[in-house]
């Protein structure tokens, strides 16, 4: 079998019979064919969908049953949309695919592609069914939204800031009750400060004259229009996001996905909102995951193995889906604000010794296992408890004494006290 430098010559054993790779790029589309019977062909295309329809009906006469294509940005979706139902096709992460040093075109990157999915090298990425895609595109657009809304709460800080208005100083939350309606009376055009004094809580913790004190600035006309515009923004965002949690959990109805969005939910620290986003990225069906840590690696919690020479060097986490990722490491903040549980005792266990970044990473990653049983057995949680891990060292340390005590000659029985 020939193994030179230029992948030109590159040759493997063939295992697909006919297959096609396409190079995508925002406005081509760069076909190879090639296999059993067939000659080989590259052809070029546009990235409208008429030109996507007559490129599909091109490799369907030539009786082509896999395409193989790079994750290129969002570009790939229309083609993939185009052709999943007549081709098994296999959405391959661009890192994935090594280019061997020599002249790059891009027909040559079509044919490499074509050459590695006839010879089975290709290893497609996860392409979740449909209500799963459109379920995945609300969560995102949430969580953009959501996003969206914080830095408009921030943009509010900087504007009482800019007036000398030192209000975040003595209250706990900018946006809680009374700070709301201190601003919204200073919009409104109430300039007194005794008078928004009286807006103030009963419990609040800063005094009259703290608060009093830190209502004295320069809050000019313009101030005033900007905080309008932004509670505005606000406002509207709000709305935008009542409206998505309506069509998530349309979503959720329509596609049988309600009992095991509530399964997850009793993951501590996952809750409804988090159910909803695992499900949209993972999906329900744990099938396509051959185990729990292939989930995992897939996920981009699960350390990366770097061993040479007998040594293990750094072991930063995978590349993996990011959105999951992120939602995992909130989730697990969460968890670490739970009582007496298992998640947070584990979370107390490892934050010495390994710090909170690493820490929230490891719990993060128990609660990605923890789906992927859940939605595997279609079971909920079951809580351990604070004492697990305390009751597994005591095991550990049982087991220790008596092996110590056996090398000194020392036969002990155990006996367990009966509560």
């Amino acid at each position: 079998m020939a193994n030179t430098t230029t992948r030109n010559n590159i040759e493997f054993e063939q295992v697909i019979e006919r297959g096609c790779g396409i190079d995508i790029h925002k406005k081509i589309l760069v076909a190879t064919v090639r296999g059993t019977g067939i000659n080989e062909e590259t052809r070029s295309f546009d990235s409208f969908t008429e030109s996507i329809e007559q490129m599909r009906d091109w490799i369907k006469g030539l009786n082509i049953t896999h395409v193989a294509m790079e994750s290129t940005g969002v570009y790939w979706k229309p083609v993939y949309n185009i052709l999943e139902s007549d081709f098994e096709i296999l959405l391959v992460n661009a890192r994935h695919i090594k280019n061997v040093p020599g002249q790059k075109t891009d027909k040559k990157d079509s044919k490499w592609i074509t050459k590695l999915l006839l010879s089975g090298l290709l290893k497609g990425s996860f392409i979740p069914p449909k209500p799963i895609r459109e379920l995945r595109d609300l969560t995102r657009y949430k969580r953009k939204v959501i996003e969206s809304i914080t830095s408009e709460k921030n943009r509010i800080h900087k504007l009482l800031e800019d007036a000398n208005i030192k209000l975040s100083s003595v209250v706990s939350n900018l946006n809680g009750a009374t700070a709301t309606r201190i601003i919204d009376s200073m919009i409104a055009g109430e300039e007194d400060v005794k008078e928004l004094v009286k807006l103030r809580h009963g419990k609040m913790h800063s005094s009259v004259e703290e608060l009093t004190a830190s209502l004295k600035g320069n809050l000019t006309t313009h101030h005033k229009f900007m905080l309008q515009m932004v509670k505005e923004s606000i406002e509207s965002k709000k709305q935008i996001l009542e409206k998505l949690d309506a069509q998530i959990e349309k979503q959720l109805k329509e596609n049988e996905l309600i009992l095991d969005a509530e399964l997850l939910a009793t993951i501590p620290g996952v809750g409804r909102d988090g159910a909803a986003y695992i499900l949209a990225e993972v999906g329900n069906n744990m099938e396509q995951f051959p185990s729990e840590q292939h989930m995992s690696s897939w996920a981009g919690m699960s350390p990366g193995s770097n061993e040479s020479a007998g040594k293990k060097k750094s072991t930063r986490i995978t590349h993996g889906d990011k959105f999951l990722r992120v939602l995992l490491v909130q989730c697990a903040w969460a968890a670490t604000r739970t009582k007496n549980t298992y998640l947070r005792s584990k979370y107390d266990s490892l934050v010495g010794r390994r710090g909170k970044k690493r820490a929230l990473i490891a719990i993060g990653h128990k609660i990605l296992i923890a789906a992927y049983y859940i939605l595997q057995d279609k079971v909920a949680y079951k809580e351990l408890g604070a004492e697990y891990l305390q009751e597994i060292k005591k095991e550990k340390q049982i087991k220790r004494h008596i092996q110590l005590l056996k090398e000194m000659g020392v036969e002990v029985e155990i006996k367990k006290e009966v509560a």
